[in-house]
């Protein structure tokens, strides 16, 4: 057990814009999939954001990251980075 230790990873800007693509994915995904995606609390920009709401823009950008950390470690264990 002592010798199996995790392949430490490092921050590339590789990472950061693999990171914002999964993000623009799940934004892009939860616009056409959401039933009410302009629930209140609005945000201030909301524009910028396709009209969502503050719970749509919680939830679709928590989403991405799920989908970014498992993208960016998947690609980390093949060696792509």
């Amino acid at each position: 057990m002592l010798t199996v230790t995790p392949r430490a990873f490092e921050w590339t800007p590789t990472v950061g814009i693999i990171m914002i693509l999964c993000n623009v994915v799940a934004i892009a995904f939860a616009k056409y999939t959401m039933k009410n995606p302009s629930a209140e609390p609005q945000i201030p920009a909301g524009n910028l954001f396709g009209g969502f709401g503050l719970p749509a823009i919680l939830a679709s950008t928590s989403f991405g990251h799920v989908l970014g950390a498992g993208v960016i470690l998947g690609l980390s264990n093949i060696g792509v980075l």
